[in-house]
């Protein structure tokens, strides 16, 4: 589902009871188009974020922690300086869209009380999070600045006069009072019927008007229906989660919905559920803005050396013609009475083909004895290039290899963990260390702690150098490490010498997990004890070798990752 104008309804009636009163205690900008505005009510700090991204633009509560910017961004600091200490007095949609007003009372400069509006508009690639006076309506600040050649119809800018988004004239499905729908063409077609409620009434997505229209149509009572769907809404909503496995997709939903077919889960409050929902996809798409640099880089250099790669292996086809140069070498020795200076080409007997007649290229510049030492040379020549390509050839696919594990562990990391993968690169001579740079010394992150059914911890590295780190100086010497076989991945580690079967299972799901094979059937993950891992002399970081080990099969589960990331 989309978060669409009645998503927007069930989530205002769930924050205001809770957060209006709150006082606003922090701001922060993790991200470009992300805000969280720390409110404190009832003795509890709610973390509230405001997405303006144009793919995934929400407002909800998350427990998902973020990691601030060193320098603050020009828009936290002018809400710092607005709205710090100020009080939240209400939390209201606008007309069933998506659209949410804010409202803080606060102190200004001088000590007088004033009002001021956080607005989220949540619309695509038109979102947008702005700040306005309530008193003159006037622009204090916005997340995006929007001139007039990007919008013709409104400025959004500081100091213009904030106007609202263009009104749909759609009735509110939650406060009309006349059934429209019954004055909507009768069509057998659900399509239809959900497209013409989209039409009628404002802030309905396709899925949820579908699923008003498929109501509607199975009802032998459509009012009963229609007001049993909004009542749910209104007074007691079950967000759900439901996945299709014919679709490979999933989609939410502030109650069970019956046009969605699949496995369902539920969850205590809409804020849980979106953050189940967009944890991995807002966080890839974090990674790949603030990542684009190093992706770019890891692929440039993979582009180089498969390039490299098929240029060796041709060289080392051509080498397999080393033999018939000797041949044709040999056969002009054998020959040279036969061979006169000037001649371009000549035909003689091969005595290693029963005496039959072999053409051979000569040079009209060169005596029949120099011909023939030219044949040698090039003989020779290739047969000295065989051992070198083969070293190139095996030093190339390491590096092929090398920069897969990094793109595979940019597409696991969260944000916090590509700095470390940019520290690693700048160790490697990939990326340029600048003067300042040479003098800091880059602290790396911490892995990831899961805990087992029976409270095992299981650690588990994200990164190269969290890998070599965990496995070669942080894991005791009889902890047990796991890695998925033969792909890149993530280095887990069991901090138990005897880990029971269930511990084992559970931290090769781990290692299936954080790896290239996450969205696999069954993944082979290796098993060792850490005193039989080894790693060799001027390797890259994160390879080592192992013996003696054991292989377990898994299949990635994405929900026991969950539970098993929660301390028991």
């Amino acid at each position: 589902m989309s978060f669409d104008g009645v998503f927007t309804h069930t989530m205002v009636n769930e924050l205001s009871p809770l957060l209006t009163g709150a006082r606003l205690s922090r701001i922060s900008q993790p991200y470009p188009n992300e805000l969280i505005i720390t409110v404190r009510a009832n003795r509890h700090n709610y973390p509230l974020l405001l997405s303006a991204h144009p793919s995934y633009a929400r407002l909800q509560i998350t427990e998902i922690p973020f990691v601030n910017p060193e320098k603050p961004t020009n828009f936290t600091m002018t809400l710092r300086k607005y709205l710090d200490g100020a009080i939240l007095k209400s939390i209201k949609q606008i007309d069933n869209d998506r659209v949410v007003h804010l409202t803080f009372t606060a102190r200004n400069e001088i000590g007088d009380q004033e009002s001021l509006v956080l607005i989220i508009e949540m619309m695509g690639r038109h979102s947008n999070i702005v700040l306005v006076n309530q008193a003159d309506q006037r622009i204090i600040d916005t997340i995006r600045h929007v001139a007039h050649d990007q919008n013709r119809y409104r400025l959004l800018l500081p100091g213009a006069t904030y106007i609202a988004p263009p009104q749909q004239n759609e009735a509110d499905p939650f406060t009309a009072t006349e059934p429209l729908y019954r004055t909507m063409p009768a069509t057998p077609d659900i399509f239809a019927q959900a497209k013409a409620l989209q039409q009628t009434y404002q802030g309905f997505g396709f899925d949820t008007a579908l699923e008003l229209a498929t109501r509607l149509a199975q009802a032998t009572d459509q009012d009963q229906a229609w007001h049993d769907f909004f009542q749910t809404l209104d007074q007691a909503p079950q967000p759900t989660i439901t996945h299709d496995p014919t679709k490979k997709q999933l989609q939410f939903s502030p109650c069970v919905f019956i046009s969605q077919h699949g496995t369902r889960t539920t969850y205590a409050s809409l804020s849980e559920l979106l953050d189940h929902f967009y944890r991995d996809k807002a966080q890839l798409d974090r990674v790949h803005q603030q990542g684009s640099d190093l992706i770019r880089l890891v692929q440039n250099e993979l582009k180089k050396n498969k390039k490299k790669y098929r240029k060796l292996e041709q060289t080392l086809a051509a080498s397999e013609k080393a033999d018939t140069y000797r041949i044709k070498g040999e056969i002009l020795t054998t020959y040279l009475h036969k061979v006169e200076r000037g001649m371009t080409e000549v035909t003689l007997p091969n005595f290693y083909a029963d005496e039959a007649p072999i053409k051979i290229s000569l040079s009209n510049q060169l005596s029949p004895s120099k011909n023939a030492q030219k044949y040698f040379t090039k003989y020779q020549k290739l047969k000295n290039s065989v051992h070198y390509v083969n070293e190139q050839l095996a030093a190339t696919q390491q590096e092929i290899d090398y920069f897969q594990g990094i793109l595979t562990q940019i597409n696991l990391a969260a944000p916090k963990d590509l700095q470390d993968i940019q520290a690693e690169l700048r160790q490697q001579g990939y990326l340029r260390t600048k003067s300042k740079q040479k003098k800091q010394r880059p602290k790396l992150s911490q892995p990831e702690t899961f805990y087992a059914s029976d409270g095992t911890k299981i650690l588990v590295g994200k990164n190269n150098l969290q890998n070599d780190r965990l496995t070669l100086k942080t894991a005791c010497k009889t902890d047990i490490w796991l890695h998925a076989k033969d792909i890149p991945g993530s280095h887990v580690i069991i901090t138990s010498a005897e880990p029971s079967e269930q511990t084992l299972v559970e931290a090769a799901n781990l290692a299936a997990y954080y790896s290239k094979a996450r969205l696999s059937a069954t993944v082979p993950v290796d098993t060792v004890a850490v005193k039989k891992i080894h790693k060799p002399n001027g390797a890259k970081p994160g390879f080592v070798i192992y013996t003696g080990q054991k292989t377990i099969t898994v299949t990635p589960d994405e929900q026991l990752v969950q539970k098993l990331s929660q301390q028991p």
